[in-house]
């Protein structure tokens, strides 16, 4: 049964977009960011109906303001889980006015008469990746504004969504082994630069080690001039995890270096690196940590197997219920640290 996917997109009555993040989710809510509200000042959407982006920046310091804002004016979309010991934001089953699935779009795309020039576009970066990696167009979705009919063709992104392990892991191969050809351009020279120079000051670091991050990210660039993201999303028969079954108990701040053993669940959200001989580095603590977890897509996909990473992040105590054992994690993204957090890669 098709559940809530991490990218899908959610319309409340309200008329509020919001995003949906990871696969795990209550029974009554769905775990998403608010991203997009009707705005008669919007740039979006059409002359009837105009959205404006409240969510501006992909970081957490811009989704606390976003929490803020429903606070204030939307409590109910605000919900404390008990599993995860934080407050998030939710959307409850009874304000769910459409559920947007970034497959099912695709496929009407492809099949209408009278497409725009960035939905045509989108068609041709489709047939292109699919032809690329092997795969059937059918792997694939989009998300962002043409997801939700509110783009506009003259500078809006392209978003496209890639489904299944299997899948996402062979279209990370066949880009990372075209680089260089026509098909992708990769951010170079003065603009390579000013994204280096954005992403550190949005995040904890600097310019030379934001590049090393984008020469790992795979799934960014321009496709026909325009840009385009690439967001693996597991399925639900990938899917392990169910609501409940863990609880995640906060221990405070660390920062950690360890060796990455295991990558498989790294492109996904949250993105999940497996780790060995980690170290403390401003702490004395005496607990063993086998995981590091991210909910900041930039640290995503980012370190191979073997490689020494430095984590800075909120450990958690992992209770399992069904048999009582503990274990504990590393969390890149929390609330709690307010954007002070990362993964860095370390030569």
């Amino acid at each position: 049964m098709r559940g809530f996917r991490d990218r899908d997109f959610l319309q409340t009555t309200e008329g509020f977009f919001f995003c949906v993040v990871g696969p795990v989710h209550p029974a009554d809510r769905v775990i998403s960011y608010i991203k997009y509200v009707p705005s008669e000042s919007g740039i979006w959407g059409t002359k009837e109906q105009k959205f404006s982006r409240i969510l501006q920046k992909y970081t957490i310091p811009n989704l606390l303001q976003t929490f803020n804002y429903l606070e204030t004016n939307y409590p109910h979309y605000l919900f404390h889980s008990p599993v995860d010991n934080i407050t998030i934001t939710a959307v409850p089953h009874n304000k769910i006015k459409k559920h947007l699935q970034p497959e099912q779009k695709l496929t009407k795309l492809r099949q209408a008469q009278n497409s725009d020039s960035l939905q045509e576009k989108l068609i041709r970066f489709t047939r292109f990746l699919a032809k690329t990696a092997g795969l059937s167009e059918n792997s694939f979705g989009v998300t962002g504004s043409l997801l939700l009919d509110i783009h506009q063709p003259t500078f809006s992104d392209i978003d496209m969504v890639v489904y299944g392990k299997k899948e996402s892991w062979t279209l990370k191969k066949a880009l990372t082994e075209k680089r260089g050809s026509d098909a992708i351009k990769r951010l170079e020279g003065e603009a390579l630069m000013e994204w280096c120079v954005k992403k550190s000051k949005e995040y904890p670091l600097t310019t030379k080690e934001a590049l090393r991050l984008y020469e790992r990210k795979w799934n960014l660039g321009f496709f026909e001039g325009r840009w385009v993201s690439i967001h693996p999303v597991k399925v639900e028969k990938e899917v392990t995890e169910t609501y409940g079954e863990k609880t995640y108990t906060p221990c405070g701040q660390v920062t950690i270096e360890a060796i990455v053993s295991d990558n498989v669940d790294s492109l996904f959200l949250p993105a999940t690196y497996q780790i060995e001989e980690e170290k403390f580095l401003d702490s004395r603590q005496s607990v063993n940590v086998n995981e590091v977890v991210t909910y900041e897509g930039l640290y995503a996909g980012v370190a191979e197997n073997g490689e020494k990473i430095i984590v800075k992040g909120k450990l958690e105590r992992i209770k399992e219920k069904r048999n009582s054992q503990e274990r504990f994690r590393v969390l890149v993204g929390s609330p709690e640290c307010k954007g002070t957090d990362y993964i860095k890669l370390v030569e």
